[in-house]
């Protein structure tokens, strides 16, 4: 059992037109604190982390966990992904397959997010058939809000949290039953 219930972790790589969906490795060391310390990045996330601070608790391998997803464009780490069990921290989301993805932003407006997060679901799909998926994201975060909508998240309810309108939105697969 894993963060994702009854899943086998690591899955295979997934791949796509484009990219590689991959488990962390010790040379996405480097991209992974410029994601976090992206002031872009940090603008709906709370703000950026400090780097030194970043270079002093990052492990040489980033954090291997169930339910992440290291962005791989040729040979090179441009976002990570999120598939794991909400652990509480949103009583709207409690138990259920949670997504996040954060992105360098020389990778925002290519299309990238859009078909690793497509591709991810699609893989939750197989692993967990009918499971819905959740998503939370800030109103003021357009990109991430027409990414959920593109994808196929419906929203459920907005509200207020750290300041800020958020929406929450549900994402169900479609079967050929459907």
């Amino acid at each position: 059992m894993t963060e994702l219930g009854p899943i086998a972790w690591p899955p295979a790589p997934i791949e796509t037109e484009r990219l590689v969906l991959r488990e962390p490795e010790a040379r996405d060391r480097a991209a992974v604190i410029e994601l976090l310390a992206s002031p872009e990045v940090g603008t709906y996330l709370g703000g950026p982390r400090p780097r030194d601070e970043l270079e002093h608790a990052m492990p040489r391998t980033p954090s291997r966990r169930p339910g992440l997803f290291v962005v791989d464009l040729d040979g090179a780490m441009i976002g990570r992904i999120t598939l794991v069990k909400d652990t509480g921290h949103l009583r709207q989301a409690a138990g259920r397959a949670e997504l996040g993805y954060l992105f360098l932003p020389q990778a925002w407006g290519h299309g990238y997010a859009a078909e690793a997060c497509a591709a991810v679901l699609d893989w939750f799909t197989v692993a967990l058939p009918g499971e819905p998926v959740v998503l939370a994201t800030q109103t003021a975060n357009l990109r991430s809000m027409r990414l959920a909508a593109k994808l196929g998240f419906i929203e459920v309810e907005r509200y207020e949290a750290y300041g800020a309108e958020q929406w929450f939105g549900m994402w169900s697969p479609v079967t050929s039953s459907d």
